[in-house]
């Protein structure tokens, strides 16, 4: 029966062989390492939710009464511009008036179209009147 070696001390160590770190990295160091990314991810994930659609242009559009859109995309992510009312553009709609902190559509009435819409924290809904095109 052998007995097991007693562990090597860090002078007896066997140098480690060129082009590999010759010792682990400290926990604190990784701790730290782990620490700073996450709060990176984080720091991005707010950007993308918050500042991209607003830089890219993709964010709901909040029109005032009297003022012309333009509505594309599908019908369950339609995607709402300004726009001049003698652009002459289609799918072009004036806004005959906004319904503010609702989604229901049927505030509109059955003579009008209706689009919900969330920016933020508000919720309303469009309520448009298609403009004849020219």
């Amino acid at each position: 029966m052998t007995t097991p070696s007693a562990p090597l001390t860090p002078e007896q160590q066997p140098a480690a062989p060129e082009g590999q770190p010759a010792a682990p990295a400290k926990k604190g160091s990784s701790i730290l390492k782990k620490v700073g990314g996450v709060l990176v991810a984080i720091a991005i994930a707010l950007a993308v939710k918050f500042g991209l659609p607003h830089l890219t242009g993709e964010a709901p559009v909040h029109a005032k009464a009297g003022e012309c859109v333009t509505v594309t995309g599908p019908d369950n992510d339609p995607k709402v511009d300004t726009t001049d009312c003698s652009s002459g553009k289609p799918d072009l709609f004036k806004v005959v008036k906004v319904v503010d902190n609702t989604f229901d559509l049927n505030q509109c009435g059955p003579e009008l179209s209706a689009l919900a819409q969330q920016l933020n924290s508000d919720k309303f809904v469009l309520c448009l009147e298609e403009v004849a095109a020219k």
